[in-house]
């Protein structure tokens, strides 16, 4: 026998052996018996677990369904009308008298501008602005100032209901409560949610109509949890405590941010105050030098345009130093 057939043989018995290896011992060791039960054990599980599990995933889709509803009808919101910023201004005025008031002041302007010595295009444009801007900035300055009492006294309306809860009150008694003992603007904004609900929705949809009146993201975070929680249970103190921390630590984020960036917004103002304060040196010492400015109508366009690149200027300063989160 030469050294081939050794050679075939070693291998043919080796491929056997392999075979039987895989095939014959996990039968013949009772391996596969026990990897049977295993898998069996695995899969079996208790009707508990899986109930459980059915509600868990029956629960997410019902959060998932009622934030995809929110957030569409936040996106149908977006433009807001006239009628409803005035309303989030604090103020109980109707469009009409927003518009006398807002044609009144640029009247006012026009006159006082064009007595002065401005000439007609410059008397026209600062009247245009006056009539156009100056009510719509009074309405953003009054809703800056409500929003931020709101924010100020929301968290410890939360932790008002959330005792309330814990002390076996439903959530509208305790609604009533923060209602009844809280500064304005946030008494009128639950008095609101508490009149809403009483002529037939569902407190959930009229505390999420919160942020249509007021908007804020913490505004919107309580109408979510009280949405969610009226759709799909759950443990509604726990959840309000929860959103309590998370409105604090919101409003120490907010303090940190005005604290870092107030260099920036003092350069802003400094920068900006400059020109007319030299302006009024300027006039103070050389009357007849400045006053080209307003006389002739070569320097009528040019104070004109510096305002206009002011403002820009301004506008964009403030753009770059406010921060949302």
């Amino acid at each position: 026998m030469n050294l081939q057939t050794l050679a075939l043989a070693f291998l043919a018995a080796t491929a056997i052996g392999g075979v039987a290896w895989v095939f014959l011992y996990p039968v013949l060791s009772g391996e596969r018996k026990a990897e049977q039960r295993r898998s069996a054990l695995a899969k079996s599980e208790p009707v508990s677990a899986r109930s459980i599990d059915r509600s868990q995933r029956s629960r997410r889709e019902q959060v998932e369904n009622s934030l995809k509803e929110l957030e569409e009808r936040h996106k149908k919101d977006k433009n807001v009308s006239l009628s409803n910023r005035i309303s989030q201004a604090g103020l109980s005025w109707s469009k009409q008298k927003f518009a006398v008031i807002s044609s009144a002041l640029g009247f006012v302007t026009f006159a006082v501008c064009f007595v002065g010595g401005l000439g007609l295009i410059a008397a026209t444009a600062f009247g245009f602005a006056a009539a156009i801007g100056v009510p719509r900035w009074l309405l953003g300055y009054l809703k800056k100032r409500r929003e931020k009492k709101f924010i100020a006294a929301l968290p410890d309306a939360v932790d008002v209901i959330v005792r309330g809860i814990k002390a076996g009150l439903p959530l509208f008694e305790s609604i009533k409560v923060v209602a009844a003992d809280s500064p304005q603007p946030l008494k009128g904004e639950f008095l609101s949610i508490i009149e809403t609900q009483a002529i037939g929705m569902p407190l959930g949809e009229a505390c999420s109509r919160l942020y249509e009146r007021m908007p804020l993201p913490e505004a919107n975070f309580f109408g979510i949890v009280i949405a969610i929680q009226q759709k799909s249970g759950g443990n509604l103190a726990e959840a309000l405590g929860n959103l309590s921390k998370v409105l604090r630590d919101r409003k120490k984020m907010t303090e940190k941010i005005q604290a870092m960036s107030m260099e920036a917004k003092a350069s802003a103002a400094i920068i900006g105050s400059l020109p007319p304060i030299v302006m009024f040196l300027v006039y103070l010492t050389t009357p007849d030098y400045i006053s080209l400015l307003w006389t002739h109508p070569t320097g009528q366009l040019m104070l004109a345009g510096c305002v206009i690149w002011m403002t820009i200027g301004i506008l964009v300063m403030k753009k770059m130093i406010n921060f949302d989160f």
